[in-house]
């Protein structure tokens, strides 16, 4: 199976922080739906703290339909630091 790999960046109260977004990363035929996997890391400065993630570093499996619902990947990651208290 061939991975769909996305690649982003986005600029977060003086942070640029890359998001790496896989939609099919384990297949419908598994789970019932797809489940997406995406990370998010800071690029500048390398590795630095951010709501969600206080190593720099964040990763998560989740359906893919939640990340379609919110947009797409930085959209989603976007409403998750402002939920998590970022400005």
């Amino acid at each position: 199976m061939k991975k769909n790999t996305e690649h982003h960046q986005l600029n977060w109260n003086g942070l640029l922080l890359e998001i790496t977004y896989e939609p099919s990363w384990l297949p419908a035929f598994i789970t019932g739906e797809d489940m997406a996997q995406i990370q998010v890391r800071s690029l500048y400065p390398a590795y630095a703290p951010f709501p969600i993630a206080p190593t720099g570093f964040y990763q998560h499996a989740l359906a893919a339909s939640i990340i379609d619902a919110a947009g797409g990947p930085v959209a989603y990651i976007d409403v998750m630091l402002a939920a998590e208290g970022g400005a």
